[in-house]
């Protein structure tokens, strides 16, 4: 088994591809060592010493490391953590576990404009956001401002900010001119 690594815009976050398939559908965040308790790989992934946050999309898997630790040290424990837990045959995520599908649930006098959001992230901005090893999802709408929840490594990066403003709101701005600022919001 070969697994790559690349980087990310978040040089705390690196996205490693076993070259298998990690979720079929939707993604998995696990912010925390006690939210990985739901997926055999991440628990296994949290085991390395300096892992804060990992994140699991369809064929690649993040890992957000601590300040206090250095790449070059947890790296090698990472990628055998993955090898390992794909050699022994468990599941990626628990029987019991679900990977999210994704947007928050919208329904009242704006729905038709939230539709307009939803598809737009999905066919624009969720491609390119996962090619860095993230996602953005949709959580909210309210008098013309968008609220989106940013995981995997879009949370924490440095240049989300700008991504939110310069990029996803002024696409949402041209398209639908209903909406008028985008937000993160943290879950």
């Amino acid at each position: 088994m070969f697994i790559q690594t690349e980087s990310t815009p978040n040089p705390a976050t690196l996205k490693f591809l076993p070259g298998q398939t990690v979720l079929d559908a939707g993604t998995a965040d696990f912010p925390s060592a006690e939210a990985a308790e739901k997926s055999p790989l991440a628990a296994r992934i949290f085991a390395v010493d300096g892992v804060t946050g990992v994140f699991f999309g369809n064929d690649f898997v993040t890992v957000t490391k601590s300040d206090a630790v250095a790449w070059d040290h947890i790296k090698p424990a990472i990628l055998g953590a993955v090898m390992e837990h794909y050699q022994s045959g468990q599941p990626v995520m628990a029987a019991d576990a679900q990977a999210a599908s994704g947007h928050a649930d919208h329904s009242g006098e704006d729905s038709e404009i939230v539709n307009q959001i939803k598809a737009l992230l999905d066919s624009r901005v969720r491609p390119a956001v996962a090619q860095d090893g993230g996602d953005i999802t949709f959580h909210g709408f309210d008098r013309g401002v968008v609220y989106l929840h940013m995981q995997g490594a879009c949370a924490g990066c440095p240049s989300s900010t700008l991504t939110l403003k310069m990029g996803i709101e002024n696409l949402l701005r041209h398209y639908i001119p209903e909406v008028t600022e985008v937000r993160p919001v943290a879950v």
